[in-house]
């Protein structure tokens, strides 16, 4: 929001001396961001000039310079020669010089300088190099921009360039801020100054004109248009030019001139905060009506774009159809242009998510819009057009007239209930009674005190202030937000991060350990990933990719992308890891039947939903390309499934827990190459070589080792920090044991067995060798294991130790077949 200094000066004092920077003191100390400030920097003699001729002169360096000849107004002729680049103005336009001794924005000084073979008496100026905007693609024709002013004449003042601007940055819940009206109570407010409210206006009341409000089914639970008034200004004259002060504030305000009746109109909106529209009442067809767009209706805007309308739409209608988009932008059949003589006014209040969601709709966002969806003072809407209707006839000749129409009445705010001294609970801040009051009531509310509570009713111009923590907010604002004390607040005792809090972060840590790089995947996937390991995925309603809706049923799928993306850069050797959530469909789950946005649903409609999937926490990693890279007398290896094992035991050891593996089949993996994760007997997770079909669509390399784990269930069963291992006394008794057993018997459930026959003397088992070829049947292979033995209380003999191990033998036999190799 730019305010214009002198404009704000009507409504409430400023500061004479640096006015802009304590204007930006004041509205920060409020909760206002300050931005910039706009004009100023200028010092004349700067005037309006004509072109009286132009020589084009090409140069050796290709560039062509135009030499002028431009009446400047002074008394001996006035005429002076201008070297100028520019290339959009013609013989006889308007144009605004700089003449030496002035001083443009930025320190720049204008004086006479030979150049281009001739003494330049000054500078034709463009808007950027007045500091009036960024437009720099030629120079200020003030015929063509609709700017008065004769020549000889000052344009500082004419342009308003003798005034400043000042703007800030406005929240979306501060609507009545975008406003001059909302800025000076915010100063007077601040400040402790007098507010001359500019919404003080009676011009009478309006009557006969039909208006037609017709919502009656209004979209989700919202009422479009509350309130309409229009009033009936004729005999205007529209080529008027519009007053220089009037222009020097739009402009000033980032609008830019376009015609008396409309620029009166803007000025308006800004002054007091309401949109504004005005149109021919002689192009109209019978009375207004206000409703939803009909399907397959279309309506042609002022910016003479054929907008196809959506049922949701507010529009504007008269006896022929559409002929506005509501609170967003007019349509051209009914603008006012050089031509119109009767005007009719129009101010409503529109809901602003309504008017949030056409606008959006089509990409068609106005000054109108933008204060409509932060919220208007529906009780204004008679003053802003009453105001219109003034300054049409004061500047443009009109004649104030008796049809109108006023259709809806302003909501009283409903009072909100506040504890006498909440103010200084919710802060800690000491703000009295007194002080609440006071600065409630500079707001614009009323306080009735009860005793025990206030019952505070907000002015109708805040919307925002629905709750007793927004009064709250208004205190602190108003009397100062220095005034609550800085104060460090202490921990609890006893808190900190929960225990699978640090497990979770022991597991990433000694992964990061050993060597694994943790990333941070998007859970969005296709749906082909979603299904890539079997799971049933869970749909987005409102996906932020309309490629990737759905959700992950396993983190590889989308490490997988990581992987190719890194792999594209060069980093072709990876080992990454995740630690997240993933998503399960549940039966009976998800609904389409979602309740509105704009507001937070109840309880009840919230627990009809049972919209959340299961979430089970996950870890997994991808392994690609060398382990060891190759160096003089070292070969290289690559990763593989072996690798992948380990994180999973690394990630196991970590919470204190022994992992199982076993033989198992993916339809993603390779075969044979496929390990199944084992926890007590459960499977926890799968370790493996993705399939080469789906490596190649993946665009990594052939072999590509994977692993991902339950997480969960890994912290749900730690046991770290609840067992320790006793270093035993005694010395160990290690044996070795060869078993031939059917080549489709999977080593592990074979040591498995030997483990549970050998008891409690055997404290560690280890395959070390399986052998298939000569010696052995076909069909047969020999495993070889490593054992060892140790007593808690005694060395073991070789007797003890070589019963054990038969025991185990027993157990491998019985239930593989296992034989002794000879």
């Amino acid at each position: 929001m730019r305010i214009p200094l002198s404009w704000l000066r009507d409504h409430v004092e400023i500061p004479a001396a640096d006015p802009a920077a304590w204007l930006h003191a004041t509205l920060v100390r409020v909760g206002f961001e300050e931005e910039a400030v706009h004009g100023g920097g200028l010092r004349g003699p700067i005037v309006v000039g004509r072109v009286l001729s132009i020589e084009e002169e090409p140069q050796k360096n290709g560039k062509t310079i135009r030499w002028c000849q431009v009446d400047v107004g002074e008394p001996n002729g006035g005429v002076r020669g201008i070297v100028c680049g520019a290339l959009n103005f013609v013989e006889g336009d308007r144009v605004v010089v700089t003449l030496p001794g002035a001083s443009l924005p930025g320190g720049f000084e204008i004086a006479a300088r030979k150049t281009y073979g001739h003494v330049s008496d000054g500078m034709i100026a463009s808007e950027r190099e007045l500091g009036l905007g960024d437009d720099h693609d030629g120079i200020m024709r003030l015929d063509q921009l609709g700017i008065p002013g004769e020549v000889g004449e000052d344009a500082l003042a004419i342009l308003g360039l003798d005034d400043q601007a000042v703007e800030i940055n406005v929240t979306p819940d501060r609507g009545y801020a975008l406003s001059l009206r909302g800025i000076a109570r915010e100063v007077a407010s601040a400040t402790g100054q007098a507010f001359r409210d500019p919404a003080v206006i009676d011009a009478g009341e309006g009557s006969g004109f039909p208006v037609a409000i017709d919502d009656a089914s209004p979209i989700r639970g919202r009422v479009g248009c509350s309130r309409f008034v229009v009033r009936v200004v004729r005999g205007i004259d529209s080529t008027r030019a519009t007053p220089s002060w009037l222009a020097g504030r739009l402009r000033l305000a980032g609008i830019r001139s376009i015609s008396l009746p409309v620029d009166i109109t803007n000025y308006v909106m800004l002054e007091l905060g309401q949109p504004i529209h005005g149109y021919d009442l002689g192009k109209l067809r019978g009375g207004l009506g206000v409703r939803r767009a009909r399907p397959g209706e279309r309506l042609t805007t002022l910016d003479d774009v054929d907008r196809a309308l959506h049922p949701e739409d507010l529009v504007i209608t008269d006896d022929r159809g559409a002929i506005g988009l509501a609170g967003v932008m007019g349509g051209a059949e009914t603008e006012m242009d050089a031509s119109t003589t009767d005007v009719l006014i129009e101010a409503a209040t529109f809901d602003g998510v309504s008017i949030g969601r056409t606008a959006r709709r089509h990409k068609l966002f106005s000054e109108a819009s933008k204060r409509f969806e932060r919220g208007v003072d529906p009780a204004v809407a008679d003053a802003a057009a009453a105001r219109v209707a003034q300054l049409l006839v004061e500047l443009a000749g009109g004649e104030l007239d008796a049809l109108g129409a006023r259709v809806g009445e302003v909501p009283e705010p409903a009072p909100l209930r506040i504890p006498v001294g909440y103010w200084r609970a919710l802060t800690g801040a000491d703000y009295t009674d007194a002080e609440a009051r006071d600065a409630l009531e500079r707001i614009g509310a009323s306080v009735e005190d009860d005793g025990e509570a206030w019952a505070v009713v907000p002015p109708t111009w805040r919307g925002d202030l629905v709750d007793r923590e927004g009064l709250v907010e208004e205190v602190a604002r108003i009397v100062g937000f220095d005034r609550i004390p800085a104060v460090l607040p202490v921990a609890p005792p006893g808190r900190g991060y929960t225990r699978a809090q640090r497990l979770r972060r022991r597991i990433a840590d000694a992964l990061a350990s050993s060597g694994l790089t943790e990333v941070l995947v998007a859970p969005f996937v296709t749906e082909a990933q979603a299904r890539l390991t079997g799971s049933e995925p869970v749909r987005l309603e409102n996906p932020l990719d309309g490629e990737r809706p759905w959700l992950r049923t396993a983190l590889l799928p989308g490490m997988l992308d990581t992987a190719h993306r890194n792999a594209g850069r060069g980093l072709t050797d990876l080992a990454i890891f995740e630690l997240g959530r993933t998503f399960h469909a549940v039966d009976g789950q998800g609904t389409e039947a979602l309740p509105g946005a704009d507001a937070r649903p109840a309880d009840d409609v919230l627990a009809s939903l049972d919209a959340l999937p299961e979430q089970p926490l996950h870890l997994a990693a991808v392994l690609v390309g060398e382990r060891v890279r190759k160096q003089p007398g070292v070969a290289a290896v690559r990763f593989g499934v072996a690798d992948a094992i380990e994180v999973a035991e690394r990630a196991a050891r970590t919470a204190g827990l022994a992992l199982e593996v076993r033989q198992g089949e993916r339809s993603w993996l390779h075969p044979g190459r496929t390990a199944e994760l084992l926890l007590d007997g459960e499977v926890v997770g799968v370790a493996g070589e993705l399939l080469p079909s789906v490596a190649a669509e993946a665009d990594l390399p052939r072999v590509v080792a994977v692993v991902e784990l339950d997480l969960g269930t890994l912290v749900e069963r730690a046991r770290v920090g609840l067992d320790t291992q006793r270093i035993a006394p005694v010395p160990a008794a290690t044996q070795d044991l060869s078993l031939v057993v059917p080549v489709a018997v999977p080593a592990g459930e074979v040591l498995a067995a030997v483990r549970e026959g050998a008891g409690d003397l055997l404290e560690h088992i280890a395959l070390v060798d399986d052998y298939r070829g000569a010696g052995l049947g076909a069909g047969e292979k020999s495993l070889t294991f490593a054992l060892r033995f140790r007593g808690a209380d005694r060395t073991l003999t070789a007797a003890e130790a070589s019963d054990a191990k038969l025991a185990g033998l027993a157990v491998a036999t019985a239930r593989h077949g296992a034989r002794l190799r000879d």
